[in-house]
């Protein structure tokens, strides 16, 4: 059997694979959390997980765009433009 643990705060800490007939341990539950969650928390009440991760966390966590060809040669033709204008381009 599958066993999902957490903490004293009920956070996720990890899984394990146990012998179906082995008692479940105290700080481990049987409920799958589901995916996409950046930091599970376990309800025992509800025998449910949930997101515990703020908004901006999870904001924190995403790749930043790369910029388009587009800008990036926008970029190229404006530090150009600075080189001419300031005399260093030859």
């Amino acid at each position: 059997m599958q066993i999902f643990y957490y903490d004293e705060n009920f956070m996720y800490m990890g899984e394990d694979v146990i012998s179906d007939y082995d008692e479940l341990p105290k700080n481990a539950t049987d409920v799958r959390p589901q995916e996409g969650l950046y930091l599970p928390k376990y309800s025992e009440k509800e025998r449910t997980w949930s997101e515990s991760a703020s908004k901006e966390y999870i904001e924190s966590l995403q790749p930043k765009p790369e910029p388009s060809e587009m800008e990036i040669m926008q970029k190229e033709i404006a530090e150009l433009y600075y080189l001419l204008a300031v005399g260093e381009a030859s």
